[in-house]
């Protein structure tokens, strides 16, 4: 059975540090390949600042492009809005009944996973594979952290946010060693973010 690692998020922009931390997930456990899906709409973000689907989308593709364990996935895109991940996963395992998908996430989404629709289900049925965050004010042990479908990867932590990227983009700063080169390309000619 294929063994799927699904990375989630908005990629608004995607930038090294998700390069960094999905390839040391494929380096370190037992992913045959790791799935970065673009989520159209993440119920908890305002979708104001998010650039449309496709560009995230294209971006996400130059990204990996050199990555042959990794690939862009735009599943989310023809599915209902807001995304829900249970429903996301529901939908790949009658996509995909030869593969095994785990859920990789922040360790700072742990304290929100009780809000995530069906989060009971998702933990019982998908095996997780949590990575350290930068937390502000104190870090508390997660009570999920004891599940057997948890687990916590000893990763580097990455003091690199889309947010600040954005951010720099928007007052003129340089942000080409925070992305991918063909991502800085893509953004350099654009007015994205400006």
């Amino acid at each position: 059975m294929k063994k799927i690692g699904l990375f989630f998020g908005s990629f608004n922009p995607i930038h090294i540090g998700h390069l960094i931390l999905a390839n040391y997930i494929l380096e370190n456990s037992d992913m045959d390949e790791l799935w970065f899906v673009v989520s159209p709409q993440n119920p908890f973000k305002d979708k104001k600042s998010l650039l449309k689907d496709h560009n995230r989308l294209d971006m996400v593709q130059l990204a990996v492009k050199n990555y042959p364990n990794m690939r862009a996935s735009n599943v989310e895109f023809s599915l209902p809005k807001p995304s829900y991940t249970i429903d996301t996963l529901t939908y790949l395992h009658e996509k995909y009944p030869d593969y095994s998908f785990s859920l990789i996430m922040g360790e700072d989404n742990l304290d929100s996973l009780h809000k995530w629709k069906n989060s009971d289900i998702l933990i019982k049925n998908h095996h997780i594979i949590v990575y350290p965050r930068v937390f502000e004010g104190e870090k508390k042990d997660s009570e999920y952290l004891q599940h057997e479908n948890i687990s916590l990867i000893k990763a580097p932590v990455i003091e690199l946010s889309a947010t600040e990227i954005r951010n720099m983009i928007k007052n003129g700063k340089n942000v080409r060693p925070m992305l991918p080169p063909e991502v800085f390309e893509y953004l350099d000619g654009s007015s994205f973010y400006k």
